[in-house]
């Protein structure tokens, strides 16, 4: 399909263009399949949602109104809590049910009962991590009694949705998947809904990339080259979330008012290096089967994280607060978003709600929006809350402190589609399941990793176990529906207590016209080790000892700067704090920008409005950009091809608009800057799958400009988190040695061509010749027709059926190209992996600025549409307007809810 350039097609064009994909789905069908089967256009269009008129829905205690706009947009109308709910899993259910259940049965690793043998592996997986043991102990163990009843409203809900219904009527996917098996949908349950928080765990878990790969770079670089590639966090420049405050020596808790002080060692805990310095080359087997686990919010890397800032009355057109958000997770289609209003009619003890917002399909409640007194948004806190232990096992028994301890057992038996059962068994250790175990490589994990003198003998090798909090049962569910019902700040700060996992950035707002912000979440505290490396298992004194108190994490409450910004940075000054939340922070980059964004109207003598704040979030500006260009226009260029894309840089504004050439000349300079430099370095494991190089023996220390002899070695890694990914931790790795032109890191050796590099103006210059004749190949020899939106493109594909499906069915399911602005690190995060190409693998899922008080005065809008059916109108109709940076009004009220309405549906007892 050709790039979507232009702004979203009319309603008459959108009813013509879904109709035209019905008769290809039928057609396509038909001559695809080969069954012999014919699919009339009736068929094909069974599932889709009545949005009018009347349905008896069972279990209702009174009428439910289901109004929907002209996005298809639901606002949900009941008189009681469960009523509320109920409708809510209807409703869901009837846009997205597919997609439904596929997280299901994805965090249940049931995946091969639809998708067959393919998925056994990734089954496996999720298996030995146990998230749905954990969320079925969470719900009978831990969750509210009403909580109960909510997620026991939504799962009849969606249960009465399905009553009747084969698999053509609930999605063409189901049409789909009948020809290769017989797989019918399961009846929905409480804990279906509660295990996908295991999933959104999952993804924002934290640093465990980062502490493979810390390990694996042990076999090609010496400790000071790592530390190199890690550098502090530059709180000089990169300003801190929390900068107010600390724990009070009077009471013990954080105080906002307190005066921070400098803390030494944070809570005791050391560095684990002088344990395990990392395992070798074959942790990449671990790396690769992550890969191998859906993505559901995004690939793991530096670059990635999310927006959320607010600002106070005092500097805002409205005299109250506005709040933004915007998280950025992996493109998919359906968005991972359905935005929804959940009213109750009379706001009473016996219905609470009146809340509209982002909500996750399967889940009750709103993760992120307002209700009619505060208004909340998330970024990931990105806190340390996974480890991997080292752990020597003889037989059925692992070693602790000297003594035999017995494994933990249990049969798994994972269904096939097509084919026979497979049974795995999963063995854990006090820390956690072994992970190891999932792949026959890991089976060796360890046989050759560095540790102590004082560590066991190997024997076969060490195995692999991992400790995440996210494997203990929590009360998120809970802070899910009391953040919906929240009041004020104490109310606020109460539900984030039970948001235990994934650990967020909470940034809110009020109608009072207050601002604050709380990190919650189960961390923990390292008796010792700091979490940035394996440790070694068989030494209890690496054990957690407990987790952060929740009154001791940082927060704050109408800051004197009259603004918060939360973007994945520092949380607070780790040199001021007592406790050690993480050594991998995003290094600051966005959020500085945006901290300066804010800072220039304030100084100024403006005010903000609704309007600043989306275009803040579209602000497409280049840090890294600033940093180099200079240096790149003072390289003497000779050949006339290379010059003319020279000359693209002179005058440019570093902004990365979708028709800009520079921006297009830049990043591929970038990119070959990051490979010549590092990438060409790193061991196999962390590059490209599939790129072969001729590379220094392991054993060798000679530069690499001085080798005589070389080995040949092929990348392994998936290209969404091969490295260097070119996040705003590179931007820092070559901050830092920028100005120092015979740094080591400059040094590249010969190419076929091209003469060996041993300084940094003859590397730039060998990148910025390397990126004319990439550019040339892709976007042709005329530079002045260069544009990055033809380089940085977004296809938005079905996370199932449109990545592996036939052909003909991905191009009904998948939609795109769309030519992208933006970049990485920059505010408007529309990602790509440096190592692996230019094509956007995450963006701002969605975007919403609230104007706090005055709340039919909001904006939004999804990454695509309300809608999970390829066919309907409403499956990608936001997608043109997001991509152009476009918000949509947000309506809340019940006037203006009425006004927007184009579809009511009423659902009956």
């Amino acid at each position: 399909m050709p790039a979507n350039t232009t702004a979203s097609s009319p309603k008459k064009k959108k009813g013509r263009r879904a109709r035209l994909l019905v008769f290809f789905l039928v057609l396509a069908l038909v001559a695809g399949v080969g069954y012999g089967t014919y699919w009339s256009i009736s068929t094909v269009r069974a599932s889709y949602p009545q949005t009018n008129g009347t349905i008896k829905l069972a279990g209702l205690k009174g009428q439910v109104e289901v109004r929907r706009d002209s996005f298809g947009i639901p606002q949900i109308y009941a008189d009681s809590d469960e009523d509320l709910f109920r409708a809510q899993g209807f409703v869901q259910a009837q846009d997205r049910f597919w997609e439904m259940d596929v997280r299901r049965h994805m965090t249940a690793g049931r995946l091969s009962e639809m998708f067959g043998s393919g998925q056994v592996e990734t089954d496996a997986f999720l298996r030995t991590l146990g998230w749905r043991q954990v969320a079925e102990r969470e719900y009978e163990t831990k969750l509210s009694p009403d909580t109960k009843k909510y997620l026991q409203a939504y799962a009849e809900g969606v249960n009465a949705y399905l009553k009747g219904k084969d698999g053509k009527e609930l999605s063409v996917e189901y049409a789909a998947l009948s020809f290769a098996n017989d797989y019918k949908p399961e009846q929905w349950t409480p804990v279906d809904s509660v295990a996908w928080l295991k999933a959104m765990a999952w993804d924002l878990r934290g640093n465990m990339q980062d502490e493979i790969d810390r390990s694996l770079l042990t076999s090609r670089l010496t400790e000071k080259k790592i530390k190199d590639l890690y550098p502090e966090y530059p709180y000089d420049r990169n300003k801190p979330i929390v900068q107010e405050g600390g724990i009070s020596p009077a009471t013990g808790k954080f105080d906002p008012d307190a005066k921070p002080s400098d803390v030494s060692g944070n809570g005791g805990q050391g560095s684990a290096a002088g344990a395990a310095q990392g395992l070798n080359s074959q942790l990449a087997a671990l790396s690769k089967t992550l890969d191998t686990i859906p993505s559901l919010l995004g690939p793991s890397g530096s670059g990635i994280g999310s927006n959320s800032w607010v600002v106070s009355g005092r500097y805002t057109t409205t005299d109250k607060p506005l709040l933004a958000n915007d998280p950025h997770l992996a493109p998919q289609l359906p968005s991972v978003w359905y935005q929804m209003g959940l009213h109750c009619r009379t706001v009473s003890p016996s219905c609470q709600y009146d809340t509209a917002g982002y909500t996750f399909s399967g889940t009750p409640g709103v993760i992120i929006g307002h209700n009619q007194n505060i208004a909340w948004g998330f970024t990931n806190l990105g806190a340390d809350v996974t480890d991997l232990y080292l752990e020597k096992l003889s037989g059925d028994s692992y070693e602790v402190g000297g003594e035999e301890k017995k494994l933990t057992t249990r049969k798994e038996v994972i269904k096939v589609a097509g084919e026979s059962s497979k049974t795995i068994t999963v063995r854990s250790t006090g820390h956690g399941p072994l992970v190891s175990d999932r792949s026959s490589e890991l089976e060796k994990v360890g046989q050759q990793a560095p540790v102590s003198n004082a560590a066991p003998d190997r024997g076969a090798g060490y195995a692999v176990a991992l400790q995440w909090t996210a494997l203990q049962p929590g009360r998120s569910m809970d802070a899910v529906f009391e953040l919906n019902r929240a009041k004020d700040f104490k109310s606020f700060r109460a539900a984030a207590k039970n948001f235990e996992v994934p650990s967020q950035n909470l940034v809110y707002a009020d109608a009072e016209g207050h601002i604050g912000y709380q990190a919650p979440g189960t961390i923990p505290v390292r008796a010792k080790g700091d979490g940035s490396v394996p440790a070694p298992g068989w030494d209890p004194a690496y054990k957690w000892k407990g987790f952060v108190p929740f009154d001791e994490l940082p927060y704050e409450f109408d800051p004197e700067r009259g603004y918060i910004v939360t973007a994945n940075q520092a949380v607070v000054d780790a040199k001021k704090y007592r406790y050690l939340l993480t050594k991998d922070y995003g290094y600051g980059t966005r959020s500085q920008r945006i901290n300066d964004l804010i800072e220039s109207k304030i100084q100024g003598g403006g005010k903000i409005s609704t309007e600043d704040m989306r275009t803040m979030q579209m602000d497409n500006s280049s840090e890294i950009a600033k940093l180099l260009t200079p240096y790149l226009l003072k390289i003497d260029i000779s050949d006339p091809y290379v010059r003319e894309a020279q000359k693209l840089l002179e005058g440019w504004d570093y902004t990365q608009e979708p028709d800009s050439g520079a921006a297009a000349y830049f990043n591929a300079v970038w990119r070959n800057v990051l490979k010549l430099a590092f990438g060409n370095k790193l061991p196999k494991e962390l590059r490209v799958e599939g790129e072969c190089l001729n590379v220094r023996p392991a054993d060798s220390s000679a530069p690499d400009d001085e080798l005589s002899e070389r080995v040949r070695e092929c990348g392994q890694r998936d290209t969404e988190s091969a490295q260097p990914d070119g996040g705003d931790r590179w931007f820092e790795v070559v901050r830092r040695i920028l100005k120092d032109e015979k740094n080591e890191w400059w040094r590249a050796p010969a190419g076929r061509t091209e003469k060996a590099a041993t300084n940094r103006d003859q590397l730039l210059a060998r990148a910025m010749d390397d990126a004319r004749w990439e550019l040339t190949a892709k976007l042709g020899k005329d530079a002045s027709s260069w544009s990055w939106g033809r380089l940085h493109q977004l296809t938005l594909k079905n996370q199932t059926l449109g990545t592996d499906g036939p052909g003909f069915l991905q191009f009904v399911l998948n939609r795109g190209p769309w030519n992208l602005g933006g970049g990485e690190a920059a505010v408007n995060a529309a990602g790509w992996n440096a190592a692996g190409g230019y094509g956007v693998i995450w963006v701002p899922s969605m975007r919403m600025v609230v104007n706090v008080g005055d709340w039919d005065k909001s904006r939004w809008i999804n990454l695509s549409g309300a809608s999970g059916h390829a066919y309907s109108a409403h499956y990608t109709d936001q997608t043109d307007k997001w991509a152009k940076g476009e918000l949509l009004d947000w309506a809340y009220g019940e006037q203006a809810v009425k006004a927007k309405t184009v579809d009511t549906l009423k659902l009956t007892p």
